[in-house]
């Protein structure tokens, strides 16, 4: 019995290096994404470090939402090929170990990371999308070049709302420029140009958008009147610092950026329509399916990694990418279905976690007999280079 405890400790302990090492590379990788993004901020805005540096942080905890039940898999699937390659698996089945003895260790490492990255969905990603909203739009508000952005109708200013086709970040000349005004009340005022100018005093917290050779449609809704106005050149001065105190901090929050409790609320008062509704509970299932996904991606795992030993090192790597593939496809596919309202949300997020944990059940009994799943051999040879290419990069900045 002490002998097994040893054993379960040991493989316990291998599980966390791939980890670790998975977690940093598919986060990177995810992270990549947003990298022109970021170079945007810092070129073209003049963003400080401190505010990319936050952007980033924000960022990450919807990419580890992912990334982390991804590691999961990958962990106990190299740890189980290495183990099969050395040998270490026949040897302890030669002591008498069955599969079924060697299950406790997984179930514990999956059940911490489901339980990491049920503190990242439930907690973290609400945290983390509220705030990239809320650093954006103070980034907009503190500079008017975050706020114009090209071929979007930008309302992140306080009663003020802009669109333009095209912005040159060096000149600030402005093309084909579109402002709707309700700073003054009861009274809306839009500007229309093909050309304008952004102005900037640096000894002052205003901007002056100059347009030429525009028309400027006056609505006054007391007196229900209109009036037409053309220009040969026009200024719309803009007090950021005015800006940000009549708008405050606050922010409409989306339905991600909600907590739980504010999800139940909302679902339960039934306030919304069917597909925004619908939406609701594809959220709600959604905070606890994907993590849940630890649990079964990495029963699935198990046994793939032990098939290595009897047929072939490719073997259980090309099927645990064509299966993690499977899931995030089935993940998309249950949330497009369940948002329309057509298929049920439950069913939709919830599925894919079904189907990877029978699959796992089936493969963990097959390889217990000894009779394991055959790979297609185009999958197989697929495997067998994503691991060496794996194996080349993780191993790059070891010393030799």
């Amino acid at each position: 019995m002490r002998s097994v405890t040893t054993i379960h400790r040991y493989i316990f302990r291998e599980f966390f290096p791939p980890f670790g090492i998975s977690l940093c590379f598919l986060t990177f990788v995810f992270l990549m994404t947003r990298i022109p993004e970021i170079m945007n901020l810092v070129v073209n805005y003049n963003a400080d470090m401190s505010a990319v540096i936050m952007m980033i942080a924000f960022t990450l905890p919807r990419f580890m939402e992912f990334t982390i039940p991804m590691s999961v898999m990958v962990a106990v699937l190299l740890t189980f090929m290495r183990m099969s390659g050395e040998n270490e698996m026949t040897a302890m089945k030669g002591a008498g170990l069955s599969l079924y003895r060697l299950l406790p260790p997984v179930l514990v490492f999956c059940v911490l990371g489901t339980m990491l990255t049920l503190f990242v969905t439930v907690f973290a990603v609400p945290w983390g999308k509220l705030s990239i909203k809320e650093k954006t739009l103070d980034l907009a508000r503190s500079s008017m070049d975050l706020a114009i952005e090209e071929r979007q109708f930008n309302s992140r200013l306080e009663d003020i709302m802009i669109y333009v086709s095209h912005v040159d970040m060096k000149t600030k000349d402005l093309t084909d420029v579109f402002i709707e005004d309700r700073s003054v009340k009861g009274m809306t005022r839009i500007s229309i140009a093909p050309e304008g100018r952004l102005i900037h005093s640096p000894d002052k917290n205003v901007y002056t958008i100059r347009l030429f050779n525009g028309i400027i449609n006056q609505v006054d809704i007391k007196e229900k009147t209109v009036s037409n106005i053309r220009f040969g050149h026009y200024d719309i001065n803009i007090d950021l610092a005015e800006a940000q105190k009549k708008s405050g901090t606050a922010v409409q929050k989306d339905l991600d950026e909600f907590n739980i409790r504010e999800l139940v609320a909302f679902i339960r008062t039934r306030a919304g329509d069917k597909a925004r509704m619908s939406e609701a509970r594809m959220v709600l299932h959604e905070k606890f399916s994907v993590p849940f996904a630890c649990l079964f991606l990495g029963l699935l795992a198990f046994p793939l990694g032990v098939q290595s030993l009897v047929a072939g090192r490719s073997s259980g790597l090309g099927f645990g990418v064509f299966f993690l593939l499977v899931y995030y496809i089935f993940l998309a596919a249950g949330w497009s279905a369940g948002e329309t309202g057509r298929f049920p949300p439950v069913l939709g997020m919830w599925l894919p976690n079904l189907v990877m944990g029978g699959a796992g059940i089936y493969l963990l009994k097959r390889n217990a007999d000894e009779n394991p799943v055959k790979m297609p051999a185009q999958i197989s040879r697929a495997g067998a280079w994503i691991k060496h290419v794996y194996m080349k990069l993780t191993r790059h900045d070891l010393p030799a």
